[in-house]
């Protein structure tokens, strides 16, 4: 399926007003909405406004260097897709569709947990492009072992431990819908391919499958020595995800941990709380440089991806655009959203007067 870039919305509202009306109503609640009274999902992008640019001039943009060195890799753009689960949802091909885009362009992909297709399915569909898998902490600490080592075994570069999850936050666009795309079956994919998931089962059958993953996916006995012990089972880089504690940074490096992605789950979870870009600042300073910090939760467009950049992110995760972007015109929707973040990126940063993605640091913000 092509996609027509003179119809192809451009802006993030016009581009989330289509695909709500491509989506289902509950699936387009599920994506859009978040916590409570979305103070959060608000100030996240109220975060990113208060901030302003001071640019610099004559200072020869002709050649951009938009490359990024994360954990001795590096990367053509300093952009990621986020962890989002259950693609299905808004798209047939789902994750395959977005995993196939960000190869195309050559950016990361993040696979979640609770995907609607398999690690080794997006492996089968995409090669040796990068790719990173998220961990929700099973109850059955042994599943979550299984799930990291298949996806060491199929290339995956990093875990991404998302640690701000282990109740569901309240989310009454869902609950007003009587909405949950984990009881439908959307989120199973990545447990019915797992050995160890199926043989702790007693029935086999899709109702106890789905019964199971309810059971597992949340964790709250979670702390850190589950970190610890990850560690000790895989050779893969871990980076914690839903830092915003300067505190929790400082215990993330003691624990060994290799980066640090500052989060807030897009509002999902917890309402009421610091904005991620609010955060990202005390991170930076309180990691000093040790290991990389990456920034999730807010990011609209490519201005928003220069100032995280500029406040110590090494890279930045898109989520809710580019599963718009999906919904809109599957595998090229996807494309056409991660060029117009990087495009609109490369301008930000020319007319900045930055020329290269390792001198944002450089750049000078204001708040307004």
């Amino acid at each position: 399926m092509s996609v027509e870039a003179k119809s192809f919305p451009v802006s993030f509202d016009a581009l989330e007003q289509e695909a709500k009306e491509k989506m289902s109503t509950g699936a387009y609640g599920y994506v859009r909405s978040a916590a409570s009274n979305e103070e959060t999902l608000r100030k996240n992008a109220k975060g990113f406004e208060k901030l302003a640019i001071v640019p610099r001039m004559l200072r020869n943009v002709a050649a951009v260097d938009m490359s990024v060195t994360i954990g001795g890799r590096t990367y053509p753009y300093p952009i990621f897709l986020a962890p989002v689960g259950m693609q299905r949802l808004t798209h047939e091909e789902g994750e395959l569709a977005s995993a196939r885009a960000a190869a195309a362009i050559g950016v990361p992909f993040t696979q979640s947990t609770v995907s609607s297709y398999a690690l080794e399915e997006v492996k089968q569909a995409t090669g040796d492009s990068p790719k990173w898998f998220q961990l929700y902490w099973s109850r059955n600490a042994e599943v979550s072992y299984s799930m990291v080592d298949r996806a060491e075994k199929a290339g995956y570069e990093a875990v991404v431990l998302t640690v701000d999850t282990v109740m569901t936050g309240w989310r009454e666009t869902d609950l007003s819908t009587n909405f949950s795309p984990l009881k439908l079956g959307f989120g199973k994919a990545n447990y019915e391919y797992d050995s160890v998931f199926m043989a702790a089962l007693q029935a086999k059958d899709e109702e106890s499958i789905i019964q199971s993953v309810l059971e597992n996916i949340h964790y709250p006995e979670l702390n850190w020595s589950h970190v610890a012990e990850l560690k000790k089972r895989t050779s893969l880089p871990i980076y914690i995800k839903g830092i915003l504690h300067p505190e929790d940074a400082i215990l993330a490096i003691e624990n060994g941990v290799d980066g640090i992605i500052v989060s807030n789950h897009g509002g999902r979870q917890l309402d009421g709380i610091i904005s991620a870009i609010d955060a990202l600042p005390t991170i930076v300073q309180a990691v000093d440089g040790t290991i990389p910090v990456l920034f999730d939760s807010g990011i609209r467009r490519g201005t928003d991806v220069v100032k995280a950049l500029a406040l110590g992110a090494k890279a930045v995760f898109i989520g809710r655009p580019f599963i718009y972007g999906l919904s809109v015109g599957g595998q090229a929707g996807v494309e056409k959203v991660l060029e117009n973040y990087i495009e609109e990126t490369k301008i930000t940063m020319s007319l900045a007067g930055i020329s290269k993605a390792s001198d944002l640091l450089s750049l000078k913000l204001i708040r307004e």
